[in-house]
């Protein structure tokens, strides 16, 4: 049978379209991660969270030691009773989260290769024995004492000596991620990004209460900061978008001497005397009293749905919020955010 040229053409390309999709089928979308939904979970609260709509498990804290060498787990009790959900949802990753506001002797830990080596090796030890994910640190802030915790100049370039002992110590087959201010700084992003599986940008507190505290874009009652703006900082500071993860609260900061200045969503909704409005530049709920003063802004089902589709439309890894104890007995914030990122 004769064969014409254009006829090999023809066949080349069927034969390259099915291999196409034989690859697809088997490998899936290898070069896109699967979306992580991040949830801090206290060791103060005794909720037991729902695995159901979550992917990873962030338990908040571990802090570094008296002796700058080692951990101390806040409640391990609580800790394994948080591990024990991975048999009702084997996929559901814990880590541990060490540090928080005000949780200091990181400083003095990462100073010497010696202190960090310890302290990795204990990091290693803990996972083994809890049968954690992995770790994640929140060193809140490396060369910054605003949390009234030690400092030294040198702490960003001791974090990423750190964050590389860690790795070293855990191995690679379990995960390494951490907290990161909203404004990008204190971190050199490009030095542990070979570390690190993702980052958790803390894009909430961005302004003072009571304007919002996580605003998406910039309006009058927004800070200087909003979480568009923390993810183009990240970008910037050399972090990929394929590693960051969009925190967000479950919580308002309220006028204090009419709002606590920090309330769970599940009791700013049995709030009276107050009306919830929407900044339509923002992107966020807030409430007002009885004159329309601002009073209180926080996160709703609306807001986080809209934040979580933006996650999508800018290619991130994810979301995260604090804290899943904040939310409502029906669980509406944990929900908007599973339902939109997974979906």
């Amino acid at each position: 049978m004769k064969t014409t040229l254009k006829e090999i053409y023809v066949l080349l390309a069927l034969m390259l379209v099915i291999f196409s999709s034989s690859t697809t089928s088997t490998t899936g979308k290898s070069d896109t991660p699967p979306k992580v939904i991040v949830a801090y979970v206290t060791s103060g609260s005794s909720i037991m969270p729902d695995p159901a709509y979550m992917t990873h498990i962030n338990y908040a804290f571990g802090h570094v030691n008296d002796s700058f060498n080692g951990v101390r787990i806040d409640n391990p009790d609580r800790l394994k009773q948080i591990v024990s959900l991975k048999r009702k949802k084997p996929s559901l990753k814990v880590l541990l989260s060490i540090g928080g506001w005000g949780s200091g002797r990181f400083s003095e830990m990462a100073a010497t290769a010696k202190n960090r080596e310890q302290f990795a090796e204990e990091c290693r030890q803990i996972v083994n024995e809890f049968n954690l994910d992995g770790i994640d640190l929140d060193w809140e802030y490396p060369t910054s004492s605003a949390a009234n915790i030690s400092s030294s100049p040198d702490d960003t370039d001791n974090f990423t000596l750190l964050m590389k002992d860690i790795r070293s110590a855990i191995g690679k087959e379990k995960l390494l991620t951490l907290a990161s201010a909203a404004s990008a700084k204190y971190i050199d992003f490009k030095a542990i990004d070979p570390y690190v599986d993702f980052v958790n940008i803390m894009a909430y507190d961005m302004a003072t209460a009571p304007k919002h505290l996580s605003a998406l874009y910039p309006s009058e009652h927004s800070g200087r900061l909003t979480s568009d703006e923390a993810v183009k900082r990240h970008l910037a500071a050399g972090c990929p978008k394929h590693k960051l993860v969009l925190g967000m609260p479950f919580y308002g900061r309220g006028e204090k001497n009419k709002i606590p200045d920090f309330i769970d969503y599940k009791e700013i909704e049995k709030l009276t005397g107050f009306t919830t409005l929407w900044d339509e530049r923002g992107q966020v709920p807030y409430l007002v009293d009885s004159i329309g003063q601002l009073v209180c802004g926080f996160e709703n089902p609306r807001s986080l749905t809209i934040k979580c589709q933006y996650v999508k439309d800018q290619g991130l890894l994810g979301a995260m919020y604090w804290e899943y104890n904040c939310d409502n007995e029906a669980g509406d914030l944990r929900k908007a955010v599973y339902e939109t990122i997974m979906h």
